[in-house]
């Protein structure tokens, strides 16, 4: 691809990863309740829906969602009542991602389940797709091939994103610690699960 071109697809795309959002709010909340190794798997998840958005938003799948909103409208509000739920559970701090006082609180979320909700958190966001509908078009050539064009940039998206996602993960694990060396675990609690429920409120209602 044309160096000029990703000197400006570069920036642009990190400025719109590092903006706050669904995705990094909920990075934030797992670096805070479960650690930056394990809200790995939550990030795996979550830019496997930002491949899929951006792909997608590329050859036009976009249109058709445009076209057939319920759906997605349905989708949108499942994934935003799940995400609330567990907001309230860690307020009451009796869901599986809030922080344990002990090892018979309750297990953990599994893998799969956190790499789940990143998923869901990725592929439900509609400002997500408006932004990849807005501002990758412009980026592709149609003199180039298609497929080269989006496995370079899809690759660059996805490096910024999971940047932007440790930066906030990280930001989190330290508030977390600070929380803890004052003992304030039930306080931490009730911040992650403001910050889910919030998540989830924006989910559906974005």
């Amino acid at each position: 691809m044309n160096l000029s071109l990703l000197s400006v697809f570069i920036p642009t795309f990190f400025f719109v990863s590092i903006t706050p959002g669904m995705c990094m709010t909920l990075a934030m909340t797992m670096g805070m309740t479960i650690g930056v190794r394990r809200a790995l798997w939550m990030m795996l998840g979550e830019l496997c829906g930002v491949a899929l958005v951006a792909i997608s938003s590329a050859i036009g799948v976009a249109a058709l969602l445009l076209n057939y909103p319920s759906a997605f409208v349905v989708f949108k509000y499942v994934g935003g009542a799940y995400l609330a739920y567990i907001g309230i559970q860690m307020w009451r701090s009796k869901g599986k991602m809030a922080i344990k006082s002990s090892a018979t609180d309750g297990a953990p979320a599994s893998r799969v389940e956190l790499a789940s909700q990143g998923f869901m958190t990725a592929i439900a966001n509609p400002k997500g797709w408006a932004f990849f509908v807005a501002l990758l078009p412009p980026f592709l050539s149609t003199e180039q091939s298609l497929f080269s064009q989006l496995s370079i940039l899809v690759a660059i998206i996805l490096t910024l994103e999971f940047v932007c996602l440790l930066i906030y993960a990280t930001g989190g694990r330290t508030l977390r610690t600070l929380l803890q060396k004052s003992g304030n675990v039930k306080l931490m609690n009730r911040i992650a699960g403001t910050l889910m429920l919030g998540v989830g409120v924006w989910l559906a209602l974005g």
